[in-house]
C-alpha cells in the first residue's frame, strides 16, 4: 500500500493560472484541488486540510489576505504561500507575519513555486519524522522506561505516569543522583505535550546576570553584546515542557519574575516592550529543602505555592537495593555498545562489592562505576579489581566508614589514608548535596584539588553535573 499524495490547493479567480498550477504541481506528484475565490478556497481547505495552499491576493467575494487568516484559524500549521502583484509586496510581508509561509510576485517563475513546494514538503517531513522520534521517545523515557524492581519506586512510577496526564506544575525533590531529571524526563513524554519540545535549564550553571536573558530571550541591543534577537527558554518550550533543574539557585529578582509568568502566562524579552503570550509547563528540580529555604527568607513562599502542585520524591538508591543488580547489568549493556566491547556480566565478587556499597552519589555514582570498570576490564566478566578502589574495598569490608573505627583495619599506611581521604570526601559532598565548590571551602582545599581527589577515587560525576 502506498501512502497518499499530498494535497495542494490552488486559490485564484484566474483560470489560465489555476490550470497552469495544477499541471505543474501535479508533475511535482501532488494532488491538486482548486477554488475559483477566497471563500471557497476557506471551504475547501476546511474540508480538505491541504498540505500547500497557493493564495492569490486580490479575488472576489473574498480576497487572500481574508482567506489566509480563516485557513490559519482552522489550521495554524497550514503552509500558504501568497501570489501577489510587485505594488503589493508590503501587504504581503505583514501577511506573513500573520501565518503565511511565503509569497511570490506575477507573472511568477515557474521554478519559484517548485523550489517553494517542495521546500514546504520537506518540512512537512520533517516535522512528521520528529513526531514519530518524540512518540518513540515517549515509549522509551515515559515512566514504564524506568527500571526498578523495588516496590515505592514501582508504586512512584504509577505516580509519575498519573502526573504525567496532566498539565499541573510539578516539583520533585531528592538527593543529587537520583534521577530527578529522568523523572522529568517522564512527565514530559508521558503527557500530551510529547510531541512538542522538551527544554531544560541547569538553573545553577547559568552565568550571573544573564539569568533573565536565558529564560526570557532579548531584543537586539538591549545589552552589550546583544548582537540579535535571542528566544528564551520559554520560547523555545512553547507548547511543551519547561525543566527548571536546581530551581533553589535562582536569584530572588528572577523568583519575582518566575512567579510573574506563571501567574499570567506572558513575558516580555529583556529590551522588549511587547507581552509575549506562553503555554509551557514547569517541571522543577532541586536537592534543597525549599521549605526550609522559604522558612529562611531565601525563596519566595508564593512561588514555592506555585511549584508545588505536585510534589514528587525520589528514592536514593541505598534504599532500594534490589535495583542496583538490575541497573548494573542495564548500564554494563549500554556501555559496552558505546566502547564496542563485549562483557558477559559481573563475577561474584564484583558484585558483592556493588551490593555492599551505600551509593552515596546515588545512580549516578553507579553509571560511573560501571562506566569505570568496563573501561578498565580486560576479561570477559567484570571483577571487583575493575571497579573504582573506593566500590571494590566495600568486599573487604571497608565500606562506608567501617575503615575507620577503633583502627580495626590492617593494609598500608597510602591505602589507609587514602580509604580515610575518600571516605571523608564523600560525606562532605553527601552534606553539600554534590555541590563542589562548598565541599572545597569545607574541606579547606582548592577546587581544582578537590576535582583531582573526586577523579582519584572514581567520585567524579559527568561534565556539566554539579559544577557550582
Amino acid at each position: 500500500m502506498t501512502n497518499a499524495a499530498p494535497l495542494a490547493l490552488v486559490v485564484d479567480d484566474d483560470q489560465a493560472i489555476r490550470h497552469m498550477l495544477t499541471a505543474v504541481l501535479e508533475k511535482e506528484g501532488l494532488e491538486v484541488v482548486v477554488a475559483n475565490d477566497g471563500l471557497e478556497g476557506v471551504e475547501t481547505f476546511r474540508r480538505r486540510h491541504a498540505a500547500v495552499v497557493l493564495l492569490d491576493i486580490r479575488m472576489p467575494r473574498m480576497n487572500g489576505l481574508e482567506a489566509l487568516k480563516a485557513i490559519v484559524e482552522i489550521d495554524r500549521s497550514a503552509r500558504i504561500v501568497l501570489m501577489t502583484a510587485f505594488a503589493e509586496i508590503g501587504t504581503a510581508v505583514q501577511a506573513m507575519k500573520d501565518g503565511a509561509f511565503d509569497y511570490v510576485l506575477k507573472p511568477f517563475d515557474l521554478d519559484e513555486i517548485r523550489m517553494l513546494v517542495r521546500r514546504i514538503l520537506e518540512i512537512r517531513a520533517m516535522q512528521h519524522d520528529i513526531v514519530s522520534l518524540r512518540r518513540e521517545l515517549s515509549e522509551r523515557y515515559g515512566a514504564e522506561g524506568i527500571l526498578t524492581n523495588n516496590p515505592r519506586m514501582i508504586a512512584q512510577r504509577e505516580k509519575i505516569a498519573k502526573v504525567a496526564r496532566s498539565n499541573a506544575t510539578a516539583l520533585i525533590q531528592g538527593e543529587s543522583g537520583t534521577g530527578k531529571e529522568l523523572v522529568a524526563a517522564a512527565i514530559h513524554y508521558g503527557s500530551p505535550r510529547a510531541s512538542k519540545a522538551f527544554v531544560k535549564v541547569n538553573c545553577a550553571a547559568i552565568p550571573e546576570g544573564l539569568h533573565e536573558s536565558e529564560f526570557f530571550g532579548h531584543e537586539k541591543g538591549a545589552f552589550t553584546g546583544a548582537v540579535g534577537r535571542h528566544r528564551g527558554r520559554f520560547e523555545q518550550a512553547e507548547h511543551g515542557t519547561l525543566f527548571l533543574d536546581e530551581i533553589g539557585e535562582i536569584s530572588p529578582g528572577l523568583q519575582a519574575k518566575l512567579l510573574r509568568v506563571l501567574q499570567e502566562h506572558e513575558f516580555q524579552r529583556v529590551g522588549g516592550t511587547t507581552p509575549i503570550q506562553t503555554d509551557v509547563r514547569i517541571v522543577a528540580a532541586t536537592n534543597k529543602n525549599l521549605e526550609e529555604m522559604v522558612r529562611e527568607g531565601v525563596f519566595r513562599q508564593d512561588l514555592y505555592f506555585r511549584l508545588n502542585v505536585v510534589t514528587l520524591e525520589t528514592i536514593p538508591l541505598r534504599e532500594r537495593p534490589e535495583d542496583v543488580r538490575l541497573l548494573a547489568e542495564h548500564f554494563l549493556e549500554r556501555f559496552c555498545a558505546e566502547n564496542d566491547v563485549v562483557i558477559r556480566g559481573f563475577d561474584s565478587a564484583a558484585m558483592d562489592c556493588l551490593l555492599a556499597w551505600s551509593w552515596p552519589g546515588n545512580v549516578r555514582e553507579l553509571v560511573n562505576a560501571i562506566e569505570h570498570a568496563v573501561v578498565m576490564c580486560t576479561n570477559s566478566v567484570i571483577t571487583a579489581e575493575d571497579l573504582p578502589r573506593s566500590v571494590a574495598r566495600t568486599g573487604d569490608g571497608a565500606g562506608d566508614g567501617e575503615a575507620f573505627g577503633g583502627g580495626s583495619r590492617t593494609g598500608s599506611l597510602r591505602d589507609l589514608v587514602n580509604d580515610f581521604e575518600s571516605q571523608v570526601i564523600r560525606n562532605a559532598l553527601m552534606r553539600h548535596g554534590g555541590n563542589r565548590s562548598h565541599t572545597a571551602v569545607e574541606l579547606g582545599i582548592s577546587r581544582r584539588t578537590l576535582l583531582y581527589k573526586l577523579q582519584e577515587y572514581g567520585l567524579a560525576t559527568p561534565p556539566g553535573e554539579q559544577e557550582a
